[in-house]
């Protein structure tokens, strides 16, 4: 147990944030500049301007600019469903009924739209190379279900997957890739952006992210019909009538103009933002390098956007730790630790992490769902889990990893504190 007074160890008095949002002058600029225009709503420059360029940004010819990236997300699957089966009856998803390959170690923004258009999540597990989805594992569910046309792709914590290899066994199989690249704004694969490889991407600017409007998010796409579809279901699907005329489902999705400034004047600074995640990154490496514990993995050829530095403790560096639901126990050992004790010691001295996040597959709403993992013959499981499979990647990474303090605005000495605490929790 890390012991406060025996390393003569103080809280810090600022908050050390897990990621917090840096302002610049530029937004407030042109957030003045539309309230001086009174262009406040959905509509004006800075929304344009956003638009052209996040596309710009990520390589792509078409940036649709909404409320969040889970509205782009969906929109995305709204999109990609179209594409494959046709447009549904009213009162009917898009992939209503379909099974639909997706991330298994993610956020449930991740694949919750596809579920709001009918969709059924199966679930393929992580690639301990990348923490992303696993392209052997993926592979091996086509096989399984040869009819699945649509695959839905998370890089995690800003660290790319090995979405190349992805599209390549997607095309073989004639399926479509939805990337959320919410995470990875800049993080590139041989110099090419996330979020420019599927069919269909989106990225965020949640007020945690290297990029924030306090929230929105754009729908990424190379084609200007799918980018004016998604406008027009944006603003609730209303046809070019004079009065308010409808023949589709539409949605209340539209970034602000207001947002849009910020967003705007935040733009300039993503390679300043990323280069100081980036220097948290390395610090933290140099830091615990002799400590039994690894980094997020970076895949070769990737250039992260090391948007959350995390950890993952050895196997037999591990204390007891049990966890349920709702609650999480761990027995302390000398020489040993687990995520609960370094984040409990972390909220002691006023820094803020947090755990991996918890596979879709363990999540209550969606354990009866498939789940395609690999056994160490190479061969495909289904439901691996509730058998207690050892090859369940996506758990084990839940149970022996955790985000650190990753704030680009953290100073050296406040990360030397994280480092400290880390430290005493193996003593």
């Amino acid at each position: 147990m890390f012991i406060a007074e025996n390393h003569d160890i103080k809280p810090s008095e600022a908050k050390i944030w897990l990621s917090s949002p840096t302002m610049h002058p530029e937004s407030r600029m042109y957030m003045d500049e539309a309230f001086d225009t009174n262009w406040v709503s959905t509509v004006g420059k800075n929304i344009q301007e956003c638009e052209a360029i996040a596309a710009q940004k990520a390589g792509v010819k078409c940036a649709v600019a909404l409320s969040a990236c889970t509205a782009a997300l969906h929109l995305c699957v709204k999109l990609a469903g179209e594409r494959l089966y046709g447009k549904p009856n009213i009162g009917h998803g898009a992939v209503e009924g379909r099974r639909v390959f997706c991330s298994d170690m993610t956020f449930d923004a991740t694949l919750n739209p596809v579920v709001y258009e009918g969709g059924i999540p199966v679930f393929i597990d992580t690639d301990p190379a990348t923490w992303n989805m696993d392209p052997v594992a993926l592979e091996k569910a086509f096989e399984i279900y040869p009819d699945v046309k649509l695959v839905v792709m998370a890089h995690l914590y800003g660290f790319p997957g090995d979405i190349k290899r992805i599209r390549e066994i997607c095309d073989r199989y004639g399926a479509l890739i939805i990337e959320d690249a919410a995470e990875s704004m800049g993080a590139t694969i041989d110099g090419q952006q996330t979020g420019s490889f599927g069919d269909y991407a989106a990225i965020s600017y949640n007020g945690n992210k290297l990029i924030t409007g306090s929230a929105g998010g754009c729908l990424l796409t190379n084609s200007l019909e799918d980018a004016n579809k998604a406008r027009k279901w944006s603003t609730q699907s209303r046809e070019n009538a004079p009065w308010y005329q409808h023949e589709e489902v539409g949605y209340n999705y539209r970034m602000s103009n207001i947002v849009a400034g910020i967003i705007r004047g935040q733009y300039p600074y993503l390679e300043e933002h990323l280069a100081q995640k980036k220097a948290v990154f390395e610090r933290y490496q140099e830091g615990l390098k002799d400590l039994p514990v690894i980094m997020n993995p970076i895949m070769a050829g990737s250039e992260p956007n090391y948007w959350l530095s995390c950890i993952l403790i050895d196997k037999d560096a591990m204390c007891s730790q049990v966890r349920g639901d709702y609650e999480a126990l761990y027995h302390p050992e000398h020489g040993k630790s687990c995520p609960t004790e370094i984040l409990e010691n972390l909220m002691k001295y006023n820094a803020e992490g947090r755990p991996i996040w918890k596979p879709m597959h363990l999540q209550p709403m969606y354990r009866n769902h498939p789940f395609i993992t690999m056994d160490g013959n190479g061969r495909a499981r289904t439901n691996a889990y509730i058998a207690g499979s050892v090859e369940d990647i996506g758990a084990d990474i839940f149970e022996r990893g955790l985000c650190l303090p990753s704030d680009n605005k953290m100073t050296v000495e406040q990360q030397n504190l994280v480092i400290e605490i880390i430290r005493g929790c193996f003593e």
